[in-house]
């Protein structure tokens, strides 16, 4: 095996959270391996919409001009609260830029090149089978190749994150997926090439936007309790859900399908303790909610435009680096937890509770509302700030008044509150995740440790962890 060479990062994960925070750590001056068991162009599941807030860090890159070029900038939007519809005619006026949405095959090879015109050093191709760990920190990763050295990693590998897994970064406030996910890609499709639909109908939950190569994506999500019968027929299933949206289905009306449906039926919801001594999780491999609001790639994003220089004022300080990683950590998740209920709530199964209807007709028939409800889905505000607790008490009194159903009303009213409660419980719970003693790697189950071969010094005291042998607890996801 190779000794390999050291460098002041290793990013493992290849795609819109590592390779766009090794452009922004090489452009800092710092030495960044960035690995990747892909060769790329390759593909990943993803409905892969930007919203404004990552087409703005896009730019940062520099790669988003060469987006542009690929796609129509998404000026218009479409938003579906059951019966009510909320329109956008310039986003960009309302959020600060464009939605963008590209294709991942074409996304993540475009910032794998960043990546690489930045000066870091790109490994694809190359899987990490173990941690190399130092006095009880970690110090680098071990492939099949080699050893290579940091005095950080950095797990960017998705929800399937194997750095997650060698640390043993357990999970905390998990939720149960309330939809199962099933798109298409379409060519030959009437609709706007600027205009994205949103929104749910009924019981179905739905995306639809225009993306590269001429192709329009459609996503429907019905609840999870279909999923037998969208994996027994994912074509048929996503025509009849189109169907609730019939402005929507009318512009694929006369539209050839190009590849298979793509299905994900099986997911959750998590946070992960993303810090350790030597080790930090970003994008997916540290939190993921439901996918429902469309914001994951933006999410990454976000994570890394904060991470960067955390870790670049202090990387050369080993103790201040593990505080750094700590801090980012906490900041993430303060970022991120309301919008992860939220998110939640939007992908909830079953029709929309009666008193989040009243909620939502109030929402589209101000303007004022219906731009704070933009602001959110682009993370830029908290959901806290536009449904406040007078909104919320005003449109109950008003729905209690007219709302013909009122036991169903006050029934949505008091499991309501019991959700808040609960959620208070897991923010507390979060917290002392976050606040317990820093960990190492902390495997699962007993994992081999390798001491130092003939080529490391004898006082290194190298070690090697490795996944435990067997299956994960985590459920796959499609």
């Amino acid at each position: 095996m190779s000794t390999g060479d050291r460098f002041d990062v290793v990013i493992v994960g290849a795609r819109c959270a590592g390779s766009p925070l090794a452009t922004l750590l090489a452009r800092s001056g710092l030495r960044v391996c960035l690995l990747d068991q892909a060769r790329f162009p390759s593909d990943t599941p993803s409905t892969h919409a930007i919203q404004p807030a990552g087409v703005q860090i896009l730019d940062v890159l520099g790669v988003a001009e060469s987006l542009v070029g690929m796609v129509t900038p998404i000026e218009r939007a479409t938003i579906a609260l059951g019966e009510s519809r909320i329109r956008f005619e310039r986003i960009s006026a309302v959020l600060g830029a464009p939605m963008l949405n590209v294709r991942r095959v074409r996304l993540d090879a475009l910032l794998l090149e960043a990546a690489a015109a930045a000066g870091a050093e790109i490994r694809t191709g190359t899987r990490v089978i173990g941690l190399l760990e130092e006095q009880g920190r970690v110090c680098g990763v071990r492939t099949k190749a080699e050893v290579v050295r940091a005095s950080l990693v950095v797990g960017a590998d998705g929800v399937r994150s194997s750095v997650a897994h060698m640390v043993g970064a357990e999970q905390y406030a998990p939720t149960s997926p309330g939809r199962v996910f099933v798109w298409g890609y379409f060519e030959g499709a009437d609709t706007p090439a600027d205009r994205v639909w949103l929104g749910k109908i009924g019981d179905h939950g739905f995306l639809g936007s225009p993306t590269d190569s001429g192709l329009f994506m459609a996503a429907v999500a019905p609840s999870i309790q279909h999923q037998h019968t969208v994996l027994a027929d994912p074509a048929a299933s996503h025509r009849a859900g189109l169907a609730h949206w019939p402005e929507l289905a009318d512009g694929l009306a006369g539209a050839r399908r190009v590849g298979p449906m793509r299905v994900m039926p099986r997911w959750h919801g998590y946070f992960r303790r993303s810090a350790g001594p030597g080790w930090v999780l970003v994008g997916d491999a540290g939190h993921f909610k439901d996918p429902t609001a469309g914001q994951g790639i933006s999410d990454a994003l976000r994570q890394i435009s904060a991470l960067a220089p955390a870790i670049s004022n202090n990387v050369g300080d080993p103790a201040r680096l593990d505080q750094g990683m700590r801090e980012w950590w906490s900041g993430r998740d303060r970022d991120a937890w309301q919008m992860y209920w939220f998110a939640h709530d939007m992908g909830a199964p079953g029709p929309t509770p009666r008193l989040v209807q009243h909620i939502q007709s109030r929402i589209a028939a101000d303007p004022r509302l219906s731009a704070g409800l933009a602001q959110v889905l682009n993370h830029q505000r908290a959901p806290s700030q536009l449904i406040t607790p007078g909104l919320a008490a005003r449109t109950a009194a008003t729905a209690l008044i007219i709302e013909p159903a009122r036991a169903d009303l006050l029934r949505d009213i008091g499991a309501l509150g019991r959700d808040q409660l609960r959620r208070l419980r897991q923010r507390r719970y979060a917290s002392r995740a976050r606040n317990s003693p820093l960990s190492t790697t902390k495997p699962p189950t007993p994992t081999p440790a390798i001491t130092a071969g003939p080529h490391e010094t004898e006082n290194q005291q190298l070690m090697i962890r490795t996944p435990a042998s067997g299956k994960r607890s985590e459920p796959p996801y499609g």
